[in-house]
């Protein structure tokens, strides 16, 4: 099958746009391609689930472990004839951005892929060839095969091109013009999700067009064709037992699928709803889980959807199992800011004021901890997460200790209890499963006093 990761020595360098064009190519090809994202981003697979049409999966070193990448990696990519990969900051760019551990060249190298250099080529010549050739010599298995040059113009590329390749001693297998019809655009915790992107077809369309007419992409594909991995066989799944509701619309929209799976494969029966339009959580349900999002842009729609709040509030009060991670955890909070800076009543389940900073808070990866048992932690162990947000709050709780992987940095946050979890950080369930199994015991627990 075909193999690789896309690339870039920062970010900035159009890895999405390339990874979404190198997608649409696969499909017109009749590959059935699959698409992953290294690291713990939410946003960029949202665009590649939106020209695959399957699910994209995050590779993450930190969060679960090169066993557990290798296994998701080879399941995922069964039975399709393509994965594409993008990674996450620059290719080298690992914990604290001062290491390369859990980097991207980390996991091409677990999974033994080839890797696509992308490289922007604006402003730049000959000095193109430094950056790349910086790329290439700074690990010796670096796995890059060829390069990209991106927003670069086709008669450019052509001029470049020999340059390039007689001082790197990379193949440039063409370019992607500047398209401005065809971006992107961002906002503050990165780009607008696909399904917020007006014309995103047409977009993505344009793209793979360009790609196409500017790049050799049989060349490249065949640089990167190599053997499907094997299938470690996975335990039976638990028959589904137990309801657990997932809040999913545009204020909750960042999810892992990989949880999603986990809790399924736990015995889960998730039951999707909308804290924005429907009138309550729904019927039935032992255990409720508030993912991220953009609940800052909707605090207004959620706050006049009295009966949903009342109802969450009841259900969580009345000790369903809950948990609610960075976007759910404002929502369980007294009120929340929105972008005009009017604070909307919420929930109220916990104290404190949702409110904007203007930059990322606390961001990057982290090792939480606790001092107690909880309903899903055990006092002492700890469970690596990730943290981004650009709302904070009055009051973010105290009940776990947070530690960041380089530099030492420490502070507590979250509200812990038996029957809830409520902290910013985001939790990766495919890397802990004890997690899952956790959360849906305490759930059946609940289920059964309830009968």
């Amino acid at each position: 099958m075909i193999r690789l990761l896309v690339a870039a020595p920062a970010s900035g360098h159009g890895k999405t746009v390339v990874t979404c064009a190198l997608l649409s190519a696969l499909r017109r090809r009749g590959l059935d391609p699959c698409a992953f994202k290294c690291g713990p981003d939410y946003i960029d697979p949202t665009f590649h689930r939106a020209v695959s049409g399957v699910e994209c999966h995050n590779l993450d070193l930190y969060l679960c472990g090169a066993e557990r990448v290798r296994e998701l990696f080879a399941r995922s990519v069964r039975g399709h004839g393509a994965a594409v990969c993008e990674s996450a900051m620059g290719f080298y760019d690992g914990l604290g951005g001062i290491t390369d551990a859990a980097s991207a060249w980390r996991v091409a190298c677990e999974l033994d892929l080839p890797v696509l250099l992308t490289v922007r080529a604006k402003g730049a010549g000959l000095s193109l060839a430094a950056v790349i050739r910086g790329m290439r010599e700074f690990r010796p298995d670096c796995r890059i095969v060829g390069v990209l040059l991106n927003d670069c113009a086709p008669t450019l590329c052509r001029t470049l091109s020999p340059a390039l390749e007689r001082e790197t001693g990379l193949p440039v297998l063409g370019c992607l013009p500047r398209m401005p019809e065809a971006e992107i655009p961002s906002r503050h915790l990165g780009l607008y999700t696909a399904v917020e992107v007006g014309g995103l077809r047409e977009r993505l369309q344009a793209l793979s067009d360009a790609l196409e007419a500017n790049a050799d992409l049989s060349r490249l594909f065949a640089l990167c064709d190599g053997a499907t991995p094997e299938v470690t066989p996975r335990p039976a799944r638990t028959a589904s037992d137990v309801r657990i509701a997932v809040a999913r619309d545009e204020a909750f929209c960042f999810v892992y699928p990989e949880t999603l799976e986990i809790l399924e494969e736990h015995g889960a029966e998730l039951v999707f709803f909308s804290p924005l339009r429907a009138p309550a959580p729904p019927d039935g349900i032992a255990g409720l889980y508030l993912p991220g999002g953009y609940p800052e842009l909707y605090a207004r729609g959620l706050s006049e959807n009295v009966s949903m709040r009342e109802g969450i509030a009841d259900a969580v009060r009345g000790g369903m199992p809950t948990v609610a991670e960075c976007g759910g955890f404002l929502y369980l909070g007294a009120a929340l800011q929105d972008t005009e800076g009017v604070s909307r009543p919420m929930t109220g389940v916990l104290p404190g004021e949702g409110f904007p900073c203007g930059k990322s808070v606390r961001f990057g990866y982290g090792a939480l901890s606790a001092d107690t048992d909880s309903l899903l932690f055990r006092a002492g162990e700890a469970v690596h997460v990730h943290e981004f947000h650009h709302w904070d709050s009055t009051r973010p709780g105290d009940a776990l200790r947070m530690e960041k992987p380089v530099g030492g940095r420490r502070w507590r946050c979250g509200f812990v209890g038996d029957t809830l979890y409520a902290a910013f950080p985001h939790l990766y369930f495919w890397g802990r499963p004890e997690l899952a199994r956790r959360f849906t015991d305490v759930a059946r627990r609940y289920r059964k006093k309830g009968t």
